[in-house]
């Protein structure tokens, strides 16, 4: 009875020793060479400590800083150099309009004195005589000192490019011309043109500075 009992309890516990034979063949020694390997793969695959990294990047960030606070200050000198510039040109070219405003007519300005020149002497010869004895005589003196000044008028007008107008005859144009009223068309005019001059027009170099002030022919009505 005894004996049953004995191989009984054997049989039962195979099982239990090979189930443990079995597990006891899966583990690893704490000190194996798979565990070493695992650990150093471990070990391995953490990040290495960044020493130097921060401090190369702050260095890379300070040079670029000053190289960039360097080419600020040379562009702000480049910039006050050119608004100086620009301010001093702003005042010459202001000083030349102004200087061409007011000796802009100095050339004509002397040429007129001449025609005063003139003008001024054939007075002081008319007033010379009191009790003119020949009154021919000086009425030709007159004529020959207008005589002069008119044509020194005329060739100061032509030496600046002012050029007197001479409509008659001419198509009525309201941009040189200005209506003062309208006249039968007479023999040989045509209706529509500048019949006669109240006052002459003038042009400065071809741009009209006084419109001629005319009269202009129109068809005359018939009587039925």
């Amino acid at each position: 009875m005894a004996a049953r009992l004995l191989w009984a309890v054997r049989r039962q516990m195979q099982p239990l020793a090979s189930h443990a034979a079995s597990e006891g063949r899966g583990w690893l020694h704490p000190f194996s060479t798979a565990t070493q390997r695992t650990a150093g793969e471990d070990c391995n695959s953490e990040d290495p400590p960044d020493e130097l990294g921060p401090s190369l990047a702050e260095r890379a960030l300070k040079l670029k800083a000053v190289k960039l606070e360097k080419e600020v200050q040379d562009l702000t000198v480049r910039y006050q150099r050119a608004v100086a510039d620009s301010e001093n040109i702003r005042r010459r070219t202001q000083r030349c309009v102004e200087d061409a405003k007011i000796f802009g007519i100095q050339s004509f300005c002397k040429d007129l004195v001449e025609v005063a020149d003139i003008l001024e002497k054939t007075t002081e010869c008319i007033s010379e005589e009191t009790e003119p004895v020949d009154q021919k005589l000086t009425l030709e003196k007159i004529f020959r000192g207008l005589s002069l000044l008119e044509a020194k008028l005329k060739s100061v007008f032509a030496k600046h490019g002012l050029e007197k107008m001479t409509p008659i005859g001419d198509k009525y144009d309201p941009h040189e011309h200005e209506l003062i009223c309208h006249v039968p068309a007479g023999v040989g005019v045509q209706p529509g043109t500048v019949a006669f001059v109240r006052q002459d027009g003038y042009k400065l170099h071809g741009r009209t500075i006084r419109l001629a002030r005319v009269e202009v022919a129109v068809e005359s009505q018939r009587r039925l």
